[in-house]
């Protein structure tokens, strides 16, 4: 498989994750953020998971999905969200899960492509074992 993701974990939702959400912008550099500046709070879990029963995080390894989306990236996958073409999905086929985009030709050809252009898109069959296990919402990096 050209990509793989690895440590499914669910979200703990009894612990909130509340932050403060700062107003201005910060185009370089990061200044020391005064009350003035604090426009509310933000709750991680609340903001980035509209379905806690269907959602997982897994954590990505591999380079097919570069630049978008790296190697040690946290996803935050749903399994509720209706996944339509060009959706970046978490698939399974056969025994292999992987991070792709996923294409929807208008023949009804489904591809599961990178954008990484080192990698060919996989094209799905009618007799492929394959799966959606959910819509990528969100990314989370570590620098």
């Amino acid at each position: 498989m050209q990509c793989s993701v690895w440590g499914i974990f669910t979200p703990n939702l009894t612990r909130k994750l509340a932050r403060p959400l700062i107003s201005s912008r910060v185009p370089a550099g990061f200044p020391s953020p005064a009350e003035d500046y604090v426009e509310g709070r933000i709750d991680l879990n609340k903001d980035l998971i509209k379905h806690p029963l269907t959602t997982f995080y897994i954590r990505v390894i591999g380079d097919s999905m570069e630049t978008l989306i790296c190697s040690g990236d946290l996803l935050i996958v749903d399994r509720m969200t209706e996944t339509i073409d060009k959706d970046i999905v978490v698939a399974r086929v056969g025994n292999d899960l992987c991070v792709k985009r996923l294409r929807i030709h208008d023949d009804g050809a489904v591809w599961l492509c990178s954008e990484n252009v080192d990698y060919k898109p996989i094209e799905i069959g009618l007799e492929d074992d394959f799966e959606i296990w959910g819509k990528v919402l969100h990314s989370i990096q570590s620098f």
